[in-house]
């Protein structure tokens, strides 16, 4: 990747501009910072063991979509790789449908940026992961076939009592910005 690539520009500029919702993210920003850096291609799941990813945080009239990830076995928001000249928000879109069959979108007001985070991914890699929210269809999830089966809409308290940390602060987060209110004894913005 060269560093006039206006997918890293662009990425760039969000971490300069984003308000971190908790401590998590705050450690987060700081090491996408760190990790940026040395990459030469920094959106190529082959080229280093760091590289962005981007996933998507479902909403719509029935909550939250999470499905459960078919190797760890915990509750998470849809998300994966950037392909071959793919836009982080144009990939959690992409993976938002492979991995629920709900044709979200990009909320009316643009693009948004909800969250990041930085957490250990399968193979020793690290992702830096890029999160933004979109809007899905009041439907019943159905994934392709390859992807996990258990996908399934919850209420925002009970989406913020599975998450695992790197995901609870960004919910509340975004339940906080629709107008939820958090569950009792979770971690506000």
């Amino acid at each position: 990747m060269t560093p006039t690539d206006p997918r890293l520009h662009a990425v760039l500029a969000q971490l300069r501009d984003r308000v971190p919702v908790d401590q998590r993210e705050r450690r987060s920003i700081a090491l996408f910072h760190e990790h940026l850096a040395p990459l030469r291609a920094p959106f190529d799941e082959h080229a280093d063991p760091v590289h962005i990813t981007a996933s998507a945080i479902m909403v719509g009239r029935r909550g939250v979509v999470l499905h459960r990830h078919k190797r760890l076995g915990i509750w998470l928001q849809p998300g994966g790789h950037i392909e071959p000249g793919e836009w982080p928000h144009e990939a959690a879109r992409r993976e938002a449908f492979e991995e629920t069959g709900l044709a979200a979108v990009h909320p009316e007001a643009g693009i948004e940026l909800v969250h990041l985070d930085v957490h250990p991914g399968p193979r020793g890699h690290t992702h830096l992961d890029l999160r933004y929210l979109l809007e899905a269809p009041d439907m019943t999830p159905a994934p392709l076939p390859g992807e996990s089966q258990e996908v399934s809409w919850f209420g925002w308290v009970e989406a913020i009592e599975r998450a695992d940390p790197g995901l609870r602060g960004a919910l509340v987060a975004v339940s906080a910005t629709l107008g939820h209110r958090p569950p009792h004894g979770t971690d506000g913005p």
